[in-house]
C-alpha cells in the first residue's frame, strides 16, 4: 500500500505540489511535518492523506482563526 499527499489552494482546486509517495502512514505525516511550511508558502491551504486511492484524511495548513 502506498501513502501520498494530495495538495489544494484557497479555492479548494488540486495544485501541484511534490509527487512523493511513502511505505506507511508514520513516514507521510514525518515528511508532512516537515515540509509544511514550504507547501503553505506555496499556495496549498489544504492536504488530504491518500491510501492508495482511499482518503484517511484532510488537513488545513493555515493557522487557526482567531
Amino acid at each position: 500500500m502506498a501513502w501520498s499527499w494530495r495538495y489544494e489552494g484557497a479555492d479548494g482546486a488540486s495544485v501541484g505540489g511534490p509527487a512523493e509517495t511513502f511505505g506507511s502512514q508514520a513516514d507521510a505525516e514525518s515528511w508532512i511535518g516537515q515540509t509544511w511550511r514550504e507547501l503553505a508558502a506555496s499556495g496549498v491551504t489544504t492536504v488530504t492523506l491518500v491510501e492508495d486511492d482511499r482518503v484517511e484524511y484532510r488537513m488545513s495548513l493555515q493557522p487557526p482563526a482567531e
